[in-house]
C-alpha cells in the first residue's frame, strides 16, 4: 500500500505571515494523523520561512505517541547552522525521524524544483557521507531525484535505502494537455522506467512535488510506489473541503490508483 505523508509547511507559512501560534502545526498534523494518513513530512530551510526548528521537535514529540506514523524531514544536507537554524544534520541528529529525505535546494529556492546529479563526483561524496551520518543515527535516507535511470543507481551506490522521484514535470504536462495525452502517457512511463529499475536495485520508491487529487491515481497505478508526500495541494483543498476531509480525499484518489483507477503502464 502506498502511505500518505502530508506536507505541513504551508500551515507554518500561514501562521508565520501572521505571527503567534494560530494556525497551530501540531494541531494540524494531529488532525491528519486522525483522519488517516501514514506519514507527516517538514521540510524546514535555513530563512524559517515556514517550518522553524521548535516546529521539528514539537512535531517529534506528537510523532513519538503515534507509533505507526512516519516522521519525514526533508532538506538539503548542506545547509549549515544560521540564526536560529541549528543546520540540517544537527536538526536530523536531534529529532531522530523515521527518514530523512535529501533535497538538494538552494538556500533561498521557492520550492524544489530538481533532483540530485550525483555524476558530481564532489556531490556524490558529500551525499554519501550524510547519508552514512544519518544510518548512524538509525534514520533511513531517501534521494530526491529526477526519473533518471542513471541517477537510481548513482543513488544506491551512494547507499540510499530510496528515492523520491520528483513528480513536477508530470504534473505540469497533466496541467498542460490533460491525462489521456500522449505527452502525459509518455511522461509516466518514463517514471515507471525509474520506478522499475529502482526495484530492481532493492530501493523503494517514494514520490511527490505538485501531485493532486486528479493526476495522482494515474501515478500510483504505476505501482511500487511506498509513500507520496503531499503538501500544497492538499492544504489548498483543505481551504475548501476541511483539513480532515482533504486527507480522506487524498486516501481515497491512492486507493483509486492502486485498484487500476489510473493509466497503467
Amino acid at each position: 500500500m502506498t502511505a500518505l505523508s502530508v506536507n505541513v509547511n504551508k500551515v507554518a507559512w500561514l501562521r508565520n505571515a501572521r505571527g503567534g501560534g494560530l494556525p497551530s502545526v501540531v494541531g494540524a498534523a494531529q488532525t491528519v494523523i486522525t483522519a488517516g494518513a501514514q506519514g507527516i513530512t517538514v521540510h524546514p530551510r535555513p530563512d524559517q520561512r515556514h517550518i522553524r526548528p521548535a516546529d521539528v521537535e514539537a512535531l517529534g514529540e506528537l510523532v513519538a505517541r503515534h507509533p505507526n506514523i512516519e516522521f519525514n524531514i526533508e532538506g538539503n544536507p548542506e545547509a549549515g547552522p544560521a540564526a536560529g537554524y541549528p543546520g540540517f544534520d544537527k536538526l536530523i541528529e536531534a529529532a531522530r525521524p523515521a527518514q530523512a529525505t535529501l533535497v538538494p535546494d538552494a538556500e533561498r529556492q521557492l520550492t524544489s524544483d530538481h533532483g540530485w546529479d550525483l555524476a558530481d563526483a564532489a556531490a556524490a561524496a558529500r551525499v554519501r557521507a550524510c547519508v552514512a551520518r544519518c544510518h548512524a543515527w538509525d534514520v533511513r535516507v531517501s534521494l530526491f531525484l529526477d526519473p533518471d535511470v542513471d541517477q537510481v543507481a548513482r543513488a544506491k551506490e551512494c547507499g540510499a535505502d530510496r528515492i523520491e522521484l520528483y513528480t513536477g514535470p508530470y504534473a505540469e504536462v497533466v496541467e498542460q494537455v490533460g491525462l489521456a495525452h500522449p505527452d502525459a502517457l509518455c511522461s509516466l512511463e518514463t517514471y515507471g522506467e525509474a520506478i522499475r529499475a529502482a526495484r530492481a536495485m532493492g530501493l523503494e520508491v517514494n514520490a511527490g512535488h505538485d501531485l493532486n487529487r486528479a493526476n495522482l491515481p494515474a501515478f500510483i497505478a504505476l505501482g511500487s510506489i511506498a509513500e507520496v508526500s503531499i503538501g500544497h495541494a492538499l492544504i489548498a483543498d483543505a481551504l475548501c473541503l476541511g483539513l480532515a476531509p482533504a486527507v480522506r480525499a487524498y486516501l481515497a484518489a491512492i486507493e483509486k490508483g492502486r485498484a487500476g483507477g489510473g493509466a497503467v503502464l
